[in-house]
């Protein structure tokens, strides 16, 4: 039986290393692609990618078209994922062509190869973030987008309008996958859970904004690349009665913590109390 071959950029990320182990289990031909950049530690990258024994691997960046098209002539998927971005909303405030080279040019090149090769079903990650300044509570896909506080989250928004448009006018499958603070083993070291408990197993302050009072979505890697696989196994009920083939997914947990009840719940594994500091704003960080 031929297998389906998925192309993953951003294969050595989190979610992209747990979403390819997922998917060689069930039988699929995995390509993968990274650029190994050093936004965290590149080691751990190198070491998720040797947990995967099946792929066929390519350090190259996304922004490069040329390299890009290669592997699509070269390949031929039928299924492209698109996890390759610059990450992190902070970063992003110091930083912000970083997110414009690979998270809307980069992002073009994968979208535009995967209209010209005709690709069944193109996956991306947009991300909570896009929920900007919205405050109803639980987030919905159906609410207000338009209102984003950081270049990140701008990003991953143009990314959806970007889809939405090849969806219409190339009838391209397209899935948006708004992922909420996906934790779990291997995962990436700046991320909230990882910066907490090294804070307190240091004794630093963990920096709060707003006072902490805030809730967060956390969405455990397994139920999040569970979900990913459900939506790849069902795509043709997914659009079925869809005239344009678009959609975007929630990934959520759905089960939101208070950030301070968060913090309490590490301080009791880790035995060890904690100190805060407050910031007012997330922009007094830039």
């Amino acid at each position: 039986m031929k297998k389906t071959k998925i192309l993953i950029t951003g294969i050595a990320g989190f979610i992209g290393f747990h979403l390819a182990k997922k998917l060689e289990k069930k039988k699929f031909k995995i390509i993968g692609i990274d650029n190994l950049n050093d936004y965290y530690d590149v080691n751990l990258k190198k070491k998720r990618l040797k947990n995967l024994k099946k792929i066929s691997f390519y350090k190259i960046n996304i922004n490069n078209s040329k390299n890009l098209e290669k592997i699509f002539k070269k390949h031929k998927p039928e299924i492209v994922i698109n996890l390759a971005a610059q990450a992190g909303v902070r970063f992003s405030l110091k930083y912000p062509k970083k997110y414009l080279d690979t998270n809307i040019f980069g992002f073009f090149n994968v979208l535009e190869l995967s209209r010209k090769y005709s690709i069944d079903h193109f996956l991306f990650a947009s991300s909570s973030s896009v929920y900007g300044l919205n405050k109803k509570i639980p987030f919905k896909e159906s609410h207000n987008t338009s209102n984003q506080t950081n270049i990140y989250g701008v990003t991953k928004k143009t990314n959806e309008l970007m889809a939405h448009s090849y969806s219409f006018l190339h009838n391209l499958k397209c899935t948006g996958l708004r992922f909420f603070t996906v934790y779990g083993p291997w995962g990436r070291p700046d991320m909230a859970l990882f910066s907490f408990v090294e804070k307190i197993l240091n004794d630093k302050p963990v920096t709060l904004f707003n006072k902490g009072n805030m809730y967060r979505d956390f969405t455990f890697i397994d139920d999040a690349v569970s979900h990913v696989y459900e939506l790849i196994k069902n795509r043709d009920k997914l659009f079925k009665k869809k005239q344009i083939k678009f959609e975007i997914i929630n990934i959520a947990g759905s089960k939101p913590i208070h950030l301070k009840k968060f913090i309490n719940i590490i301080e009791k594994k880790l035995k060890k109390k904690t100190t805060f500091k407050y910031i007012n704003n997330l922009k007094t960080e830039i």
